[in-house]
Parts: structure tokens; C-alpha cells; sequence
């Protein structure tokens, strides 16, 4: 019992050493990305091609399998879970609304650190607006 005092000053110590990941972000699992800016024609649309928490979590899975389908079984037809029929393509159907890359991919893609390997098969958009 003659350490407790020391025991004490350990524990403490410890739970700060613990939550000390989490004071950044202010006690938060994971900062907010930020927010990407639409373009006219994305923003008049109101609606992708799924949610846009679906969308933010898992885009990069959604076109590895677009991509997957399409080249392999030449299937470019697919259907949102709202029942819209879109095509899978890149270029045509992302690009189509959120074709500023700058404005929109790599806003986010730079905050999170990543970099994606679509544009080296894919024509890069040019930037307009």
C-alpha cells in the first residue's frame, strides 16, 4: 500500500497516453472530410447514382466493380438500389456531372492522402468552371 500514490499517478498517465489520438479531432472517431463542390449539372441532378454516404464510403469499391464487370463480361448496365439505370462508365456517367477534377476528386483524395489509379488508364477531364 506504500505505492499507491504511485500506482495512481500510472493509471493516470496511462488514460492520457490513451485518448491523447483523439484530442485532433476533438474527441471524434474520424475528421470530416472535406466537402467536395459540385458542379451545375450534379447539383440540378440531386441524385447519384447512390447515396451520397454510400457514395462517400464507397465509391472506390463501386468502381472496382464497374470496372471488373465491364471488362470482363462486358456488363455496362447498372442498377441503383433506387431501381435508375445508369451506365458504368467513368467518363460518362461520373465525369458527366463531376467533371471539374480538381474542384471535386482531388479535393478529397488530397485531404485523405490517397492516390487513386484512375487516370492511368482514363483520359484526365479537362477542367471547366
Amino acid at each position: 500500500m506504500y505505492d499507491a500514490g504511485k500506482i495512481f499517478i500510472g493509471l493516470i498517465l496511462g488514460i492520457i497516453l490513451l485518448l491523447m489520438p483523439f484530442w485532433p479531432t476533438g474527441g471524434k472517431w474520424a475528421a470530416k472530410g472535406p466537402e467536395p463542390e459540385l458542379t451545375p449539372k450534379a447539383k440540378e441532378a440531386k441524385v447519384c447514382v447512390e447515396s451520397k454516404s454510400f457514395m462517400r464510403m464507397n465509391h472506390m469499391k463501386l468502381l472496382d466493380q464497374w470496372r471488373n464487370k465491364v471488362v470482363r463480361k462486358t456488363d455496362r448496365i447498372y442498377i441503383s438500389s433506387s431501381g435508375k439505370v445508369f451506365e458504368r462508365s467513368l467518363q460518362n456517367t461520373c465525369m458527366d456531372c463531376h467533371y471539374n477534377k480538381s474542384k471535386f476528386c482531388d479535393k478529397c483524395h488530397n485531404w485523405a492522402d490517397v492516390d487513386p489509379y484512375c487516370w492511368q488508364c482514363h483520359i484526365s477531364p479537362k477542367e471547366n468552371g
